[in-house]
């Protein structure tokens, strides 16, 4: 493996450790104050590229003994699509995290790599003899970098690129997961026959973002999250999955900057979390973060001033979910918040689409 070429640092998850970004006091922008894109341009320079997260998981991975670097398919303009693992016992329980699914939502993914580089630590010593982690950063490599075959006059990003949620050939990936795997598109297909058939997931938290303008109880949202709702998947399945929000809301919702509610969501099959726990019966989670890294809508797009807490938020989501896998402490996990969870509202007519 040649790792002479210099790992291309431009965005925030690269110039931040994990520890440095934890130890970060409430951002000055934190929720229900981070800018729309009216308040701040959406800069894609300071994102990585498809190019320089390749990089960053080759580096990654020629440094981490536990760490895995699998190419589990192409995307339609033939982009590798990775996928780190850490698997030390294939009977341990295993947590897939998934981003990008929509091109134009990235900060997860810079979230997902900072978490990658994390994993690599003495901080997390022990935690993964007891639990497998499998992480996709990005999915939607073509929607990512912009590289579709449709128009993108019409988006609001400035930088080198813009970020589309489809993918190249203008599907919308988070709506295939109910077809015949020979009828997917190229990306989700890799998904489904190299990830979901090939690995025992237990669980999966499926990372997106939302717009800008969602809230509950009148204050703003950092993110919104959901179990499957698809009258198919069994109980027990969606017992899991709620034990999972639980842990997510309980990382996030006393941090002083996190405001979590209820994602309203499709039931339909062909979504992601619906058709991974139908079919494969994997518990999972939708975890809607807010505001877009580019959009054609211009208040869904979030300006970079508010990337800090965002990133933070997943690399907490990520962690604590992890170790509450590792030392069993999500079995006992409490469901009842669900019952009383808020449902997220739209200002301004602005709808949800996960």
């Amino acid at each position: 493996m040649n790792l002479k070429k210099k790992v291309l640092s431009v965005s925030l998850s690269s110039l931040m450790a994990f520890g440095a970004i934890t130890a970060v006091s409430t951002p000055v922008f934190a929720v229900g104050n981070g800018p729309g894109a009216g308040n701040g341009a959406v800069q894609t320079s300071i994102l990585h590229t498809y190019e320089s997260l390749v990089d960053y998981l080759k580096t990654q991975d020629a440094k981490q003994e536990e760490m895995a670097l699998e190419v589990i398919g192409q995307t339609v303009k033939g982009r590798d699509i990775y996928m780190a693992k850490y698997i030390s016992n294939p009977d341990n329980p295993t947590i897939l995290f998934l981003t990008q699914q929509h091109g134009n939502e990235q900060l997860t993914t810079e979230g997902a790599l900072s978490f990658i580089k994390h994993l690599g630590t003495e901080k997390t010593k022990g935690v993964l003899d007891n639990v497998n982690v499998l992480i996709i950063p990005m999915l939607n490599a073509d929607g990512a970098m912009g590289d579709v075959d449709f128009s993108l006059d019409n988006y609001h990003a400035d930088g080198d690129r813009h970020l589309t949620r489809y993918n190249a050939n203008y599907v919308d990936l988070n709506r295939e997961h109910d077809k015949a795997t020979s009828e997917m598109e190229p990306e989700v297909r890799s998904l489904h026959e190299n990830v979901f058939a090939k690995y025992n997931i237990d669980y999966m938290i499926d990372l997106h973002h939302q717009g800008t303008l969602s809230e509950t109880e009148g204050e703003l949202v950092s993110g919104s999250i959901l179990y499957p709702t698809n009258p198919k998947v069994k109980t027990e399945v969606v017992e899991r999955s709620k034990k999972l929000g639980s842990v997510v809301y309980g990382a996030l919702e006393d941090t002083g900057w996190g405001h979590i509610g209820k994602y309203v969501g499709g039931s339909g099959e062909n979504i992601g979390r619906n058709g991974a726990a139908v079919r494969y019966d994997i518990s999972t989670l939708l975890f809607e973060m807010r505001g877009m890294s580019d959009h054609y809508n211009e208040s869904y797009a979030l300006g970079q001033k508010s990337n800090g807490y965002l990133i933070k938020q997943t690399i907490t989501t990520l962690d604590a979910t992890v170790r509450a896998i590792a030392d069993g402490s999500i079995e006992t996990a409490d469901t009842s918040f669900w019952d009383t969870l808020p449902e997220q509202k739209n200002r301004q007519g602005e709808e949800a689409d996960e």
